[in-house]
């Protein structure tokens, strides 16, 4: 999984996310990001800001991808650790939580936070890769993930932007082997198992949800629990 996604995001097809990203973190004038469900660093390696002040943690329960990211920046440090567990880490330990297509867990990461501190979570929209899922190349999705979404956390964080960002791409045959092969549709179907025409050229549908929660304070928290 981790050398399709590596493959496949080098190729550049998801800039446009890995820019917003970019973009909502340096608003923040952060100097502790942690990124839980980092994978290979992609994504963080390009919001860390400027600076020797400013460093980040990345977080996988994969060793190797926290190798990884650790690799992609020489100011990212990496722990490997399971999100629903107690996340060994001090409170208020982070001005920034990233996490992009990853479980959260709304309580520990309201305990990392700082007070004020900016949870940015990225998800799939239905319409994201409808193409590959309507022609049974990839799994189908929970369409209530927004819903699902603000509901999980809304004890915690209270929402503060929202944006939609989505694209159609015209791939090729190898990059949508490597696209299948880095999300969940691997774990139902190996990337090597695949077999499409070389001549192939797809278009496929890229959308995603990009939320920006802001950390209530705990008295909110537990008047809303």
């Amino acid at each position: 999984m981790l050398d399709a996604r590596a493959r496949f995001l080098a190729a550049g097809w998801y800039e446009p996310l890995q820019s917003a990203i970019q973009a909502c973190i340096a608003e923040e004038h952060p100097n502790r990001i942690l990124d839980v469900g980092c994978g290979t660093g992609y994504y963080l390696s390009a919001a860390l800001p400027p600076g020797d002040e400013a460093r980040a943690l990345g977080m996988d329960i994969s060793p190797t991808a926290v190798s990884r990211t650790i690799r992609s920046h020489d100011r990212v440090d990496g722990l490997v650790a399971d999100v629903w567990s107690p996340l060994p880490l001090k409170g208020a330990a982070a001005d920034v939580i990233l996490n992009v297509f990853a479980p959260r867990n709304a309580a520990e990461f309201h305990r990392v936070l700082r007070p004020g501190g900016l949870l940015l979570v990225v998800i799939p929209r239905p319409s994201h890769l409808r193409e590959l899922r309507q022609a049974g190349l990839a799994v189908q999705m929970q369409a209530d993930k927004a819903a699902h979404l603000r509901s999980s956390l809304t004890s915690w964080f209270a929402q503060e932007s929202h944006q939609q960002l989505d694209r159609t791409v015209h791939l090729p045959a190898s990059e949508i082997a490597s696209l299948i092969g880095m999300g969940p549709s691997s774990h139902h179907r190996a990337a090597s198992s695949i077999v499409l025409d070389p001549a192939l050229m797809q278009d496929v549908t890229i959308d995603f949800d990009i939320f920006g929660f802001r950390r209530r304070e705990t008295a909110s928290c537990i008047t809303e629990a």
